[in-house]
């Protein structure tokens, strides 16, 4: 998750308006916090400063990888404020002296969360923002950014077949050093143009501050991109760049004023923090850029050719936070998707059935499914009831029967420990540990009645086995159904979410599991072959042969599968699973649906490339979250 602040009038303006010339760097923290939705892997934050005497360094960063990473670098920073007034460095509300001493007292500021996909150990050197420094403020680099790159590989072997020397690591520096080639490229052309004319060395830094097109640079360094990505940055001088993938696979939202440009990775936060209507928040159009001059010009428009648009769903399903009003709306229609198929699963028994979620991001998608429920119980009724006058068979008892006693029930039964979950980091823990994350309510289930627990999304199955089934089973309950307001994971994601692991889909197991029961592992070698034959064509022709695994089953008989292998051993009570539908998840979503983890449709040729690899490794016990063979 990004944010980035670039204030478009003097820091003195804010010192007197807002009362602090702090106003914006406090405002940064509230938003990366309000956007501090799961367990981040570190932080950090960046700033540069606008005409900075010769002499005086004008770009800062500080980066954390501790368990409350924002917080700890807010903290310190704070702290330091806090010396430099005790010392009188920095004098009351002053700008000036708190521009000067105070290295994040800047106008342009840029902060990140990073969430590693990789399952590793992360240190600060991981933790955006990166930077590139030279002695030019106009071409000296930071950049962030929300990006899953599938042509990581062929990056790095464009850059060393320039004569580069590139240091293999996060995403980011990759991305970061091809801009950087054309920012230097661009850089050089005009210093040599007004070298040659005689101008000024002391002039020349303005005039290519003024001159340098950032559309026509990112556009140039771009092209070769395939991925998911929002990425921000700024040049030394004080230029703020902030773009989004052809595709809009990555959200992006910002705010525009007279006052600050305010950019976020989500929407609520904005209108929260910024103080601002839902109308006043914009959402950044795939395959265009915002771009601040260091005069403060703003300029928004297409840096690349836009796609068509296939923005994330797993992050409206899931990593968003549910504040939003279109999430909260789209939330909710997933858990009324599933009403047919949970009534199903009660025999309309309402009177004998008991409806919570689990975990806590599945709490919006439980409230519409209670209404699905209800509405479906008042629709029943109402007919029973018209019958029942018709009839004139109306009684007492009839009417505390239809009304009275069989309405969807609601408890909460399992309780979160935040703290422990925090605790818990290594897979060897997990295992021993990871049920004791959830507290239970108990007695709130009867021994003759169904347990319906919505989750949001059912990925490998292992938590519900190792875990929740086992928790939920204590509940003494009749029967347990777990629905999973999402469809079933079947193929890697590779535009950030970390999905990337084929053989770790409990949905592909359960596929698996019965091409075998039934005789049919030539089926697997054949799609083996073939996705093997997908990596010698071009790209851009590549396919998605994995769908084949999956071609012999009805959605019905793997969910009945999955439900098997969930199931613990010795357990007391019949497990059930249920999925919602991909038809259900797209009626849900508002807009554009990139749905590519459920019905294996890519939006870019690299991610068919990824299903290929991933489906290989797989076959050939390599498991493994490297894309490239």
């Amino acid at each position: 998750m990004s944010a980035a602040i670039r204030l478009l009038k003097p820091l003195s303006y804010y010192a007197e308006k807002y009362g602090t010339p702090e106003w914006a760097f406090n405002k940064l923290f509230l938003l990366m916090e309000k956007q501090h939705n799961r367990g981040q892997d570190g932080a950090g934050i960046g700033c540069i400063k606008l005409n900075m005497p010769l002499g005086e360094p004008y770009i800062f960063r500080a980066r954390d990888t501790s368990a409350n990473a924002v917080t700890s670098i807010f903290s310190n920073q704070q702290r330091h404020l806090r010396h430099m007034r005790e010392d009188n460095l920095i004098k009351g509300a002053d700008a000036a002296s708190y521009k000067s001493h105070f290295n994040f007292g800047g106008e342009v500021l840029m902060g990140h969360l990073l969430y590693g996909t990789s399952g590793e150990t992360y240190d600060e050197g991981s933790c955006h923002p990166y930077v590139r420094r030279t002695n030019w403020p106009t071409r000296t680099l930071m950049m962030q950014g929300n990006m899953g790159i599938t042509n990581i590989s062929e990056l790095h072997e464009k850059l060393i077949s320039r004569g580069q020397h590139p240091v293999f690591g996060a995403d980011i520096q990759t991305l970061m050093e091809e801009v950087g080639y054309y920012l230097d490229e661009a850089h050089t052309d005009l210093y040599r143009q007004l070298r040659d004319k005689n101008v000024d060395g002391r002039e020349i830094p303005h005039i290519i501050s003024a001159e340098l097109d950032l559309f026509d640079i990112i556009g140039k360094a771009s092209k070769d991109w395939d991925g998911g990505y929002t990425i921000m940055g700024g040049i030394g001088n004080g230029d703020f760049f902030c773009l989004r993938d052809p595709h809009g696979i990555r959200y992006c939202y910002y705010i525009l004023t007279d006052e600050y440009l305010a950019v976020a990775s989500e929407r609520v936060p904005l209108m929260s923090v910024m103080e601002v209507e839902e109308s006043e928040v914009k959402e950044l159009n795939p395959g265009n850029m915002i771009v601040v001059k260091y005069d403060g010009a703003v300029t928004i428009r297409e840096y690349t050719k836009p796609l068509e648009p296939t923005p994330c769903c797993f992050e409206d399903v899931y990593t968003s936070r549910g504040n939003d009003p279109i999430i909260y709306r789209e939330r909710k229609q997933l858990g009324a998707n599933l009403t047919e198929k949970v009534v199903d699963c009660l025999d309309e028994n309402f009177s004998k059935a008991a409806i919570t979620f689990i975990p806590n991001t599945a709490e919006v998608s439980y409230y519409g499914l209670l209404e699905g429920l209800r509405a479906y119980r008042r629709n029943k009724v109402t007919q029973a009831m018209l019958t029942a006058f018709r009839n004139g068979t109306m009684s007492e008892e009839l009417i505390e029967e239809l009304i009275l006693r069989r309405w969807p029930r609601a408890e909460k039964i399992a309780h979160k420990d935040i703290k422990l979950r925090t605790f818990i980091s290594e897979e060897s823990s997990r295992k021993q540990l990871a049920a004791m994350v959830y507290d239970l309510t108990y007695g709130a289930v009867g021994s003759d009645e169904v347990l319906v627990a919505i989750d949001d999304s059912i990925v490998r199955g292992t938590t519900l086995k190792m875990s929740l089934l086992r928790l939920l089973a204590r509940t003494k309950a009749r029967k347990i159904v777990i629905a999973s307001s999402a469809p079933q994971v079947r193929y890697p994601d590779c535009y950030g979410i970390d999905m990337s692991e084929m053989g770790k889909f409990i949905a592909f197991q359960a596929a698996i599991t019965l091409l075998k029961k039934r005789g049919m592992y030539t089926h697997i070698i054949d799609v083996y072959e073939e996705c093997k034959h997908q990596l010698t064509l071009p790209a851009e022709q590549r396919s998605n042969p994995v769908k084949k695994i999956y071609e012999p089953f009805t959605d019905d008989e793997i969910t009945d599968e999955v439900s098997r292998m969930v199931t613990p051993d010795n357990s007391p009570c019949e497990i059930q699973v249920i999925y919602q539908s991909l038809e259900g998840l797209r009626e849900a979503v508002e807009g554009p649906c990139g749905d590519w983890y459920f019905s294996g449709d890519y939006p870019t040729p690299g991610g068919f490339t990824v299903v290929n690899k991933a489906f290989i490794k797989w076959f050939e016990s390599r498991d493994s979250r490297d894309y490239q063979l």
